[in-house]
């Protein structure tokens, strides 16, 4: 609806915060299908979300340490960081990767000290060939076809 209200205007992008779609039970991963090509930076943010039978998405007024859903340093929450990372070098992601940090247990030099190194574990280097070209030798059609009998 809002790319509607701006035209599709090509400007219009996003900043893609898994940690957001958590706390609303969204799938982060297909939106990544639906909008990677607007999306221009990612918030390495972790959180988890675990309803009891007194609260739900909105905390019941509880204090972040007792709220269901509450933000957490990347890897100590649900959000899958393999696939995310996954699926942004699939479609060739180019903008950057910044952790967000919020959590409500880790002191915060410990987040960033660990969060830094997070992200670096993360980051898909995308390979410049097919997986199954070992040798690097390209393709030679005339040789196979000559190898196959197909001349």
């Amino acid at each position: 609806m809002f790319l509607e209200k701006v035209n599709n205007h090509a400007r219009a992008c996003l900043l893609y915060d898994p940690s957001h779609f958590v706390l609303q039970q969204l799938d982060y991963i297909q939106y990544i299908d639906f909008y990677h090509e607007r999306i221009r930076a990612f918030h390495v943010k972790d959180a988890e979300f675990n309803s009891t039978g007194k609260q739900g998405t909105f905390g019941g007024y509880q204090s972040w340490l007792k709220r269901a859903g509450r933000y957490r340093s990347p890897g100590d929450g649900q959000v899958d960081f393999k696939t995310i990372f996954s699926k942004l070098a699939e479609y060739d992601y180019k903008g950057w990767a910044v952790m967000e940090w919020e959590c409500c247990l880790k002191h915060p030099e410990d987040g960033a000290r660990e969060g830094a190194e997070f992200i670096k574990n993360h980051i898909i280097r995308v390979t410049d060939k097919a997986f199954d070209d070992f040798a690097a030798t390209g393709t030679d059609t005339d040789f196979n076809k000559k190898v196959l009998g197909l001349e």
